[in-house]
């Protein structure tokens, strides 16, 4: 099987193309990552060659206290998503895939697994309203808010595109975002692996065994 290797900034304006309500914008001031995939291959992952270097990100949890992302995750397999609690679509349905997968892992590693939600939309996803919708998904997944230019300055370090939020043509509030989860290894700390909107309950049950130890899916 051949592999084929792409700009990470390419592949994933590519995957802006697909987005639903939840949306994404171009980012031209994402970084540029060398990322290698197998031609024909039916996986939901892309490994990176050139991993992502964890975001040092201190906001506010769900229960209104200070968390360093690097600090408090270090050592431990993490997945960080950014959204919004009141996405209509790719928010939860991606949260909720991803807890379904962990139920199926051995407590030890359940609880040994971070999922880290960043919102998108703090000015309405305050520590309780993030607290509540997570809680109803996966009460171990940590909910972070706090200052939008800070949130979207973590984003774009991960090759991530996100606006702020504002009404659409219906006057709906919404949050514009890529949709993309990125995995951090246990052992180096560094995101090496990318999941798209794509990304199945099946897909995420058969690569998290392998992502809480570090090893490639």
């Amino acid at each position: 099987m051949r592999k084929k290797t792409f700009a990470a900034a390419a592949l994933l304006a590519a995957a802006t193309l697909t987005l639903s309500a939840c949306g994404s914008g171009n980012d031209d001031t994402s970084p540029v990552t060398v990322v290698s995939m197998d031609s024909g291959s039916d996986t939901a992952a892309t490994v990176l060659d050139q991993p992502f270097e964890k975001p040092d990100l201190v906001l506010t949890d769900t229960h209104g206290k200070k968390y360093d992302l690097r600090k408090e995750t270090q050592g431990h397999p993490t997945l960080v998503y950014f959204g919004y609690t009141h996405c209509p679509d790719e928010c939860p349905t991606t949260m909720s895939n991803i807890a379904v997968a962990k139920k199926a892992l051995p407590k030890v590693e359940q609880n040994d697994l971070r999922v880290v939600f960043v919102t998108t939309d703090p000015g309405r996803d305050t520590p309780a309203a993030l607290g509540t919708w997570l809680n109803g998904i996966d009460p171990q997944f940590i909910g972070l808010t706090g200052d939008f230019s800070t949130i979207r300055t973590a984003a774009r370090s991960l090759g991530i595109a996100i606006e702020p939020t504002k009404k659409d043509k219906n006057g709906k509030l919404v949050s514009v975002h890529g949709t993309q989860v990125i995995a951090f290894s246990p052992k180096t700390d560094a995101g090496y692996v990318v999941y798209g909107q794509q990304a199945t309950v099946d897909d995420y049950t058969k690569d998290l065994p392998k992502l809480v130890k570090g090893a490639k899916p």
